[in-house]
């Protein structure tokens, strides 16, 4: 819980000069990261931890951006650590018996915001990143391409057969509003956890109405 709240406190990494892959060093010392950054970075701190540095590759359809989260496992379940900049794709708590299960638990978030088109088609995982160990992905100095390009390569699980993608529901509106919601805009954060105060208020009463 708290590698992901460190990377909630991480900046969103907009690549403003161009794409990046940073290390987990290299994000530590710019200040930022995007998905595929704080996995790594997540996978790091696991492995610091005593845990295997594992990720997940969730893959889309060609028109929507793949994204990858780092995987751990409490109680024979699997969980998930993820960077991201929008309401959803986010963590996910160790709830889930196979990875796939977990895979599936994104499906319904992944849509285009433009027609609420629903994109997620495969997984990949667990990825052990110590097949990088002699590389030094972790500390290295210089961008890590090498990791993406490896998720690119490998056989991928698909979810969906063709006649299930040809009659997929869109997200509706209501979808499509709640994933407008962005964490980090312009370099500041305009959405935070509210505070344990705010949150206890909000919880219903016993007669099911709600604290205003």
């Amino acid at each position: 819980m708290r590698i992901q709240d460190f990377l909630n406190e991480l900046p969103q990494n907009h690549e403003p000069d161009g794409d990046t892959c940073f290390s987990p060093r290299l994000v530590l010392r710019h200040g930022r990261a995007h998905c595929m950054e704080g996995a790594m970075l997540a996978a790091a701190a696991l492995r610091l931890a005593g845990e295997r540095p594992l990720l997940l590759d969730l893959t889309t359809a060609q028109d929507d951006q793949d994204h990858v989260v780092a995987l751990f496992r409490r109680h024979g379940c699997w969980g998930a650590i993820s960077k991201t900049n929008h309401a959803v794709l986010r963590y996910r708590e160790p709830a889930y018996r196979t990875v796939r299960e977990l895979a599936m638990s994104y499906f319904h978030e992944y849509f285009l915001q433009s027609n609420g088109k629903k994109t997620l088609r495969s997984f990949a995982g667990p990825v052990d990143l110590s097949r990088f160990d002699r590389r030094g992905w972790m500390t290295s100095e210089e961008e890590v391409w090498y990791v993406p390009e490896h998720l690119c390569t490998i056989p991928h699980k698909t979810i969906l057969t063709r006649a299930q993608i040809a009659s997929l529901r869109p997200a509706d509106e209501v979808e499509r509003r709640f994933g407008d919601i962005v964490e980090w805009k312009g370099g500041r954060r305009v959405v935070a956890d509210p505070p344990p105060a705010e949150v206890a208020s909000r919880q219903p009463r016993r007669d099911g109405t709600k604290v205003p």
